[in-house]
């Protein structure tokens, strides 16, 4: 069964940091992209970043690039994004989401329009504070 579950959300102030952890079971990040969408009510989901080790691929959202770092830990299997100098708008809930396939990243995580990834977290709340 594959599960992915979020941690490291929170209030932060702008300017601040926060760092999510995802961490995957029931697959390898070996074989899936694996990555970050966030929404806030009344909108889509947007995708935000994308790490494949598999197509050796990295994807972040305009909004976000010089701004949030993702990684990967293969032998834990979990991914993190590190959020640096946050802003209000940056508030929202915070889905990991993976999915298998030839350049998944950019298939799956790239806009906020379908198709979207197979596999979600529950979410988790950023809120950053002004």
């Amino acid at each position: 069964e594959v599960q992915l579950v979020e941690s490291g959300g929170g209030l932060v102030q702008a300017g601040g940091s926060l760092r999510l952890s995802c961490e995957a079971s029931g697959f390898s990040l070996d074989d899936y992209a694996i990555g970050w969408f966030r929404q806030v009510p009344g909108k889509l989901r947007e995708g935000v970043s994308c790490i494949s080790s598999r197509d050796a691929v990295t994807f972040y959202d305009d909004s976000v690039k010089g701004r949030f770092t993702i990684s990967s830990d293969n032998a834990k299997n979990t991914v993190y994004l590190q959020m640096d100098s946050l802003k209000p708008e940056d508030t929202a809930v915070y889905y990991c989401a993976a999915d298998s396939g030839d350049l998944a990243c950019l298939t799956h995580f790239e806009g906020a329009l379908p198709p979207y990834p197979s596999y979600w977290g529950q979410g988790i709340q950023v809120t950053v504070s002004s």
